[in-house]
């Protein structure tokens, strides 16, 4: 996926977009990449909605950050993760990302997709 999102037409993937069974691991491996790349633009990583989810799945952003530095592919951060999180976590996650749903629209408007085509 692409992580310079400096031209303002590139965005991170949806919120809302599963990754396996995780809400927000899309959008926020992108972030991270994007991040450590230097061409995040005007995203903030990590922003409250990927400090709440780090803290749901029972991670901190700086054990993130390192996981994206030595985890090329989306499929081994995805592994990754489901060997660290805590009990509960994913669904505890998901629920809360869910109850966003006015920050989750927002970000579709902003990133010109209509918030109704991009429900998972």
């Amino acid at each position: 996926m692409p992580t310079d999102f400096r031209d303002g037409k590139t965005f991170p993937r949806r919120g809302r977009q599963l990754m396996g069974p995780f809400m927000w691991l899309a959008r926020v491996i992108d972030k991270a990449r994007a991040s450590a790349n230097g061409t995040i633009h005007d995203y903030i990583y990590p922003c409250p909605m990927d400090e709440g989810a780090f803290r749901r799945w029972g991670i901190t952003s700086a054990e993130f950050d390192e996981a994206v530095g030595s985890n090329a592919t989306d499929e081994e951060m995805l592994d990754w993760l489901q060997a660290r999180v805590r009990k509960g976590g994913v669904e505890s996650a998901n629920r809360w990302i869910s109850k966003k749903k006015e920050n989750l629209d927002r970000q579709d408007l902003e990133e010109g997709v209509d918030p109704a085509n991009s429900r998972r």
